[in-house]
């Protein structure tokens, strides 16, 4: 697809087939091929995973291998870099699975802010970043990095669930790796879990896809369809979310704490993120004094439900500390969906007593 089309145009027409072909692959469901094809195993290739990996590997630029979720893609990819000793840098308020599961391994883990500063990347085997950081959403600076690590003989990967394809190209930027959980905004209908891997390097590709086959860490076709599907609808599911965060994060400047967005101009990750952010999306957060505070505003909703994860069509919120993270007992994560934009600020409104 060509760069020059529009975000839209471009989601729509991955995911199409050609002349004579359905519009959208179908869910191939074969474990055993007739020999003498592509497809000889079930474990080893499937028609509908290969459909989707050239969709979002056309979106990232670069060569991309799906998972059954985010952390199959997380670990796929740690195993096909790191050695026994070797060091891995990673984000101290990311997704606090993954600090959780690198601190079992045998490896040297150095935990740095998001915002940083960072040390200097010497000895360092892998650095991987997440920005916008979930659930902090504090953002740093991609290319620069990228620039450091490599000098230090470093590989960079990016953990983009939180931007999307659409929303920001790691690649592009220097990185060498994108991992995401597409079970998010990609999918973003709630009804899925998946992940992907996209590299630069034909031969990193092709040792996570070994370990993909090896491991069995592969996901069922149908829910590779459902990935797919939703995947064409990316770019409107964006721009309604990102349109009713902003209209969340004005109705709450001002009335509660912690508040960010870096769509946003007054937030502190803004002047990164619209640097290298090509768009923003719905997620956003906030902190109220406290989990009976939090617990209130979740049962006073109408609209918006209390669940967990985020980038799907319902407007969802959840406290995060239940869940582990690091961060005060209040602090709520919004995930803006696509209900029309008053309702949403009229229910958020209502819950907190703003009217």
């Amino acid at each position: 697809m060509n760069d020059s089309y529009g975000d839209g145009t471009r989601v729509v027409h991955s995911v199409s087939g050609g002349p004579g072909e359905p519009y959208g692959a179908q869910p191939v469901f074969a474990s055993a091929y007739h020999l003498g094809g592509d497809d000889f195993y079930g474990r080893v290739g499937n028609p509908t995973w290969r459909a989707l990996e050239q969709a979002l590997g056309s979106l990232e630029g670069g060569e991309c291998v799906v998972f059954p979720s985010g952390m199959a893609a997380i670990m796929t990819l740690l195993r096909s870099v790191l050695s026994t000793g070797d060091t891995l840098a990673v984000p101290s308020d990311g997704y606090f699975l993954t600090r959780r599961v690198v601190s079992e391994m045998d490896v040297k883990v150095i935990e740095v802010p998001t915002a940083g500063p960072y040390p200097s990347f010497e000895g360092v085997r892998l650095v991987l970043l997440e920005t916008p950081s979930n659930p902090g959403l504090d953002v740093c600076d991609i290319a620069a990095l990228a620039d450091a690590a490599h000098a230090a003989g470093a590989l960079l990967a990016v953990d983009n669930t939180t931007a999307t394809p659409l929303g920001q190209r790691p690649l592009e930027l220097g990185a060498d790796i994108v991992v995401a959980s597409d079970s998010k905004a990609v999918s973003g209908h709630s009804d899925v879990l998946f992940g992907h891997v996209t590299v630069a390097s034909p031969e990193l590709a092709a040792r996570v896809r070994e370990l993909r086959t090896s491991n069995g860490a592969i996901p069922g076709p149908f829910e590779t369809w459902l990935a797919l599907r939703g995947l064409a609808t990316l770019d409107l599911r964006l721009a309604r979310q990102a349109e009713n965060a902003a209209a969340i994060y004005e109705l709450l400047k001002g009335r509660v704490d912690g508040l960010r967005w870096p769509g946003a101009p007054e937030d502190p990750a803004y002047l990164v993120a619209a640097q290298q952010m090509r768009r923003f999306n719905g997620v956003l957060t906030f902190e109220l004094p406290s989990v009976e505070a939090v617990d209130e505003f979740l049962s006073r909703l109408e609209v918006v439900s209390a669940a967990t994860s985020f980038g799907g069509l319902h407007s969802t919120a959840d406290r995060r500390a239940q869940f582990g993270d690091p961060v005060p007992e209040g602090l709520v994560r919004f995930s803006a969906g696509c209900e029309d934009t008053a309702d949403l600020v009229a229910d958020v409104s209502q819950a907190l007593g703003l009217v």
